[in-house]
């Protein structure tokens, strides 16, 4: 009831109150949306560091583990993530994620990938913070596969910053709670069992040092973004010849 609820003020702070507020409202909206979301769930945050301040443009690269990671993030700063276009015709999220600024890429198109690179160095541009998840799927967190690098060119172009994020979510124990995950055959359902039925779940979100899009090329960056991610979860750097899936960069699942 709370959930539904919740999701009914999203709604309502979607249609009466973004049309009509500034982008620093709507900001804190989505913040404080995104917090009581994972509250509500059962997860607990933990941010470790800061996006970089200074005025350039700033590309999120995080691992992705479970549909919860977009709200951890969403939860610390409101990002324009890029998302697959199925999302959008999900009920209410779907919604909710349009309003939210979110991009919507077709992953069967490789011309829409590419309007998509566009549309992306055009945020970016705008200021906008712009976030993907370059391995393409979810894991259950206990590896990070190798980076996409397509839609890291946006960042080359606008010479803008690309801040890898590394998401963990562990169990009280400090185990990794692989329960969350969204990968495989679980279903949304799965991935909110474990803690709805009273265990802690603790979602670690880490900002590491950012890393100059502009001197790099796109593989580089990637395997330079993905290799400092691994590190900090204290697992192995990606091998590209052991790519699992052959989605694109920014679409989940």
């Amino acid at each position: 009831m709370r959930l539904g609820w919740h999701f009914a003020r999203g709604l309502a702070t979607a249609l009466f109150v973004f049309p009509f507020g500034t982008p620093a409202r709507r900001a804190a909206e989505i913040r404080r949306w995104s917090r009581t979301l994972i509250e509500l769930v059962g997860v607990r945050l933990h941010v470790h560091g800061s996006l970089p301040r200074g005025g350039m443009p700033v590309l999120v690269v995080a691992n992705h583990v479970s549909w919860l990671d977009i709200f951890a993030v969403l939860s610390i700063h409101a990002v324009r993530f890029v998302s697959k276009s199925e999302i959008r015709a999900w009920p209410v999220m779907g919604y909710l994620a349009a309003r939210s600024g979110t991009l919507f890429l077709q992953r069967d198109r490789s011309r829409h990938a590419h309007r998509i690179g566009h549309e992306m160095a055009d945020a970016l541009r705008a200021g906008d913070v712009v976030a993907i998840f370059p391995e393409g799927t979810t894991t259950d967190g206990t590896r990070v596969l190798p980076f996409h690098a397509s839609l890291l060119q946006p960042a080359i172009a606008t010479g803008a910053l690309v801040q890898p994020v590394a998401i963990r979510f562990l169990r009280s124990d400090g185990t990794v709670c692989t329960e969350v995950a969204y990968d495989g055959d679980r279903t949304l359902a799965d991935t909110v069992r474990y803690p709805f039925a009273g265990h802690p779940v603790h979602a670690h979100v880490h900002f590491l040092e950012p890393i100059p899009a502009a001197a790099l090329s796109r593989r580089a960056l990637a395997a330079a973004a993905a290799g400092a991610i691994a590190s900090s979860l204290g697992l192995p750097a990606p091998d590209r010849e052991s790519r699992r899936s052959p989605g694109l960069p920014g679409a989940s699942r």
